[in-house]
């Protein structure tokens, strides 16, 4: 008896401090407006910190707190620290780190490794924009220039806008040039008194004896791209009397709208020409059924798009409902591709064949989350039978690593509130009921190759490409997961021999796609 008290004492005391610990631990005290706003600095390189010749007997002192934030590229696949504290692993999960190389043979992982890191200099080498180099603009005192933001359509001409000559001293004469590789510079009008050279070329040079007509000139020097490119960059040098200053031009087609008719104005929004609802299933028809009832409840004239890979196709049929169907045991990610991709509307919003809306299934709350901010996917909240709610909010980070590849480190929890929306956060990932911008989320896209296993790694894939949130107000539910052996259908059983296969192939390949096609050699987190 007084060993139950005692557990009981545990289990009152403990689990509500622990609770609180998990709270603080995961909750952001900063609340920030999440719509377009300028892009922050680059990151300085660590170069910059080696001091040049001249400086190198400067005294100094460096700041370990600062140094400790700088990339390193040498990250490390060990399990973090974590607190010790009770019920620690039921509530944070457990820490752990998995090396990806462990999943190939010693036979085979010099080759594949060389096969990676050959693909990984074509990417570099396609992908890369000089635009995205940094350029440090030392004082060229006497030269006026525009650091950025400068753009010119392929093949196309622009007036090169703040160009100027700011003379220290009176000389006999003033003399400037421009030079570039992927087009030609000229002039809107010739000023007088002005000596050009070059004018059609990929170098020009402009003269004369009055700073004042030389200035004019300049404020009417063209650029033409001859290069086509559908987006790149050109690097100009302007140089006079010693001194050089770089800029960069943009060269890019504009980029196209995709607009989406919303109806007439209205007070509230039209879910049914905003949002498309796409599942996919696999032999769980009864499920489907519950589901598809449950929504037109709700929502009885939204479209329903129903990715299917079942061996024998059962017709689902109704109202505002497309079936579309695979394969056999094509896969998951396949089905949520193919679903996807025949939405026409602005917003998609994804749910897995056995959740069942609810009263606060509200989906006008994500559209309205997505219409006022500049996110790009918006989660709700998922309620299990056992009244527990789930959110699968996730922070994602890649730490630079070495030549066998980059760190990927995973935490639950988010960035920070977003303003006007005190129910909803700014995190990486988000649980399997999300609302997302369609275009978005076709740009990002789902591998094929993740057949059974597979919900993190698309949003490891859409790192950089989706600003992605979290509400924990927009709820729905989840059918009851607890099978007893005589309760289990013919179908539920079938379904778990496919979802829950007895082997580790799916981690296999799960870990392989990390490994080369994202070069990663490692996860952490929790």
């Amino acid at each position: 008896m007084r060993a139950n008290r005692k557990l009981c004492f545990t289990v009152v005391v403990f689990v509500p401090v622990s609770l609180l610990c998990l709270h603080m631990w995961n909750k952001s005290e900063k609340v920030v407006a999440v719509w377009n706003r300028e892009a922050p600095e680059d990151v300085l390189d660590n170069s910059l910190v080696q001091p040049l010749e001249k400086f190198s007997g400067i005294a100094l002192k460096w700041k370990n707190e600062v140094l400790e934030l700088l990339p390193k590229n040498n990250c490390k696949c060990e399990a973090e620290a974590t607190l010790n504290i009770p019920f620690r692993r039921e509530l944070l999960g457990k820490p752990y780190a998995v090396n990806f190389t462990a999943t190939f043979k010693s036979s085979e992982m010099n080759e594949t490794h060389k096969r990676r890191e050959l693909e990984y200099t074509n990417f570099k080498m396609r992908s890369y924009n000089p635009a995205d180099k940094i350029i440090i603009a030392e004082a060229n005192s006497p030269l006026q220039y525009p650091v950025q933001g400068v753009e010119v359509r392929p093949l196309k001409t622009i007036l090169i806008p703040g160009l100027s000559l700011l003379a220290l001293k009176k000389i006999s004469i003033y003399e400037v040039s421009l030079s570039c590789t992927l087009g030609t510079f000229d002039v809107a009008a010739d000023v007088n008194s002005v000596t050009i050279k070059g004018a059609g070329e990929k170098q020009i040079t402009l003269s004369s004896v009055f700073l004042d007509n030389l200035n004019r000139q300049l404020q009417l020097i063209s650029y033409t791209n001859t290069v086509f490119h559908p987006n790149t960059a050109d690097t100009v040098k302007f140089q006079s009397d010693g001194h050089t200053a770089t800029f960069i031009i943009k060269v890019r087609h504009p980029i196209l709208p995709k607009l989406y008719d919303m109806g007439p104005s209205k007070s509230q929004y039209n879910i049914s020409t905003l949002v498309t609802i796409a599942t996919k299933t696999f032999l769980r028809y009864d499920k489907l059924q519950d589901l598809i009832d449950s929504i037109r409840k709700f929502y009885p004239t939204v479209t329903i798009i129903i990715a299917d890979d079942s061996e024998k196709p059962q017709k689902v049929e109704g109202p505002f409902i497309e079936q579309y169907i695979m394969p056999f045991g094509k896969g998951w990610f396949a089905g949520r591709n193919l679903a996807i991709s025949q939405v026409s509307t602005k917003y998609v919003l994804w749910v897995d064949d056995d959740f069942i809306f609810c009263p606060q299934t509200k989906i006008e709350k994500l559209v309205d989350v997505l219409e006022k901010t500049s996110l790009d996917l918006v989660g709700g909240a998922v309620r299990e039978i056992t009244g527990y709610y789930t959110t699968y909010r996730q922070t994602i980070s890649v730490i630079p690593g070495d030549k066998e590849g980059d760190c990927l480190k995973t935490h639950q929890g988010y960035h920070h509130v977003i303003e006007g929306f005190p129910n909803c956060v700014v995190s990486d990932g988000v649980v399997n009921f999300f609302l997302a911008r369609t275009d978005k989320i076709l740009k990002a896209g789902f591998d094929p190759r993740l057949s059974r296993i597979g919900h993190l790694e698309f949003f490891i894939d859409g790192l950089g490409t989706l600003h992605v949130g979290s509400c924990d107000d927009v709820v729905i539910d989840h059918a009851s997961k607890l099978y007893f052996p005589w309760s289990q259908s013919k179908s539920d059983k079938e379904y778990s021999k496919f979802r829950y296969p007895q082997s580790s192939t799916g981690k296999n390949i799960q870990y392989e796609l990390f490994y080369f096609k994202n070069r990663l050699k490692c996860m952490t987190g929790n």
